[in-house]
């Protein structure tokens, strides 16, 4: 190779990268990084919900379940190792999607200075919309918790590692932890409704022939997942699952 072609293919290298690199950190880039990890992380609720609904069978048919995770991959991969490997992709999902919502957020608040917020256009600006920050910062916050209560077991003080039926049914007995996750149910219901309401744009299918049917799909996920988990503290409190 000579040293003329060897800059050439160092130069394509370059603009490659330089090109990729300021894609992923304009606006455009980071709207894509969000709906992308947002679809990754909506197919988790919804999976992760029937899953929970498995309460309705009975301990055995949930708690199998629970064995079932730790046992994926069979005898290929060792006992939870493909369970940790789907953790990690969840949390690097989780991460990417929390990292660009903040710097688009700063982005926009350092755009008021130029642009009145309520001289802005939005596609869908009613309530989701303009609440979608501070009900991510909430669901960050029951993420925490819900992992310390049925995952860890430190807010449950009658926790059992390894029987998901008696620590959900334990820890929605107690009235306050029932009504904190219903609230943060409603709240994941219309971040979901506003994700799914905008994903699209962000992705570039953004066609007004096809609005009613995105706003259909955004409001049958939001309120599919949201009867799905509440029905579940439902049925604990009024002891249908006890």
């Amino acid at each position: 190779m000579t040293t003329t072609t060897r800059r050439a293919s160092s130069k394509q290298r370059h603009g490659w990268s330089a090109w990729l690199g300021s894609f992923f950190t304009s606006d455009i880039g980071m709207k894509w990084m969000m709906a992308l990890t947002g679809i990754g992380l909506l197919l988790y609720v919804v999976v992760h919900m029937l899953g929970n609904l498995k309460i309705f069978f009975g301990a055995e048919e949930i708690n199998h379940y629970g064995e079932a995770l730790r046992d994926l991959g069979g005898a290929l991969v060792p006992r939870t190792h493909l369970l940790w490997i789907m953790r990690f992709g969840l949390i690097a999902a989780f991460a990417i999607h929390i990292w660009a919502a903040a710097v688009l957020t700063r982005r926009n608040w350092a755009a008021r200075g130029k642009i009145r917020y309520d001289q802005r256009t939005y596609v869908a600006a009613d309530y989701a919309a303009r609440t979608m920050r501070w009900g991510g910062v909430i669901i960050l916050l029951f993420v925490i918790y819900h992992l310390a209560d049925l995952t860890w077991g430190f807010t449950n003080p009658d926790f059992v590692r390894g029987d998901p039926y008696n620590n959900i049914v334990e820890s929605f007995s107690r009235w306050w932890v029932a009504l904190f996750y219903v609230i943060a149910q409603v709240v994941l219901a219309f971040h979901i409704y506003h994700g799914a309401w905008s994903m699209f744009q962000s992705l570039g299918v953004s066609n007004p022939r096809y609005n009613d049917w995105r706003r259909a799909l955004a409001v049958v996920l939001a309120f599919a997942i949201l009867i799905g988990n509440c029905a579940i503290v439902f049925a604990v409190q009024t002891n249908i699952v006890s």
